[in-house]
């Protein structure tokens, strides 16, 4: 129990971290809680909200993935190398995918509320 404690801790403290220094943390942050509503008003089961709001918290995650190897890194190195040209850019197509699953996942469930 004190080892998931402490893995709550560092997990928060990464977090805080994140949420003050990342503006990318920031911004899906914002839109994580704002999704929160209105996947409750637009969702039509329960299944669909927790699509709808998991996807967003996947974005999240894979952006938290990518901060990890970007100051991973900057940690090794700052000059230009380019192994870390393309684990850099790796991380950033991780993320791009995940904002392609989050459009197409609130897209499907729009147009279906809407039009279906």
């Amino acid at each position: 129990m004190h080892r998931l404690v402490l893995a709550f801790i560092n997990s928060m403290r990464a977090l805080k971290h994140l949420a003050k220094h990342e503006k990318a943390i920031q911004q899906e942050l914002v839109l994580f809680f704002v999704s929160i509503p209105i996947a409750a008003v637009v969702s039509p089961s329960g299944l669909s909200f927790l699509l709808l709001t998991g996807s967003v918290l996947f974005l999240i995650l894979v952006e938290v993935l990518n901060t990890g190897i970007e100051a991973t890194c900057d940690a090794v190195s700052l000059d230009f190398h380019r192994e870390i040209q393309i684990a850099k850019d790796c991380g950033s197509l991780a993320v791009l995918i995940s904002v392609i699953l989050v459009a197409a996942v609130w897209l499907y469930t729009l147009w279906g509320v809407f039009f279906g």
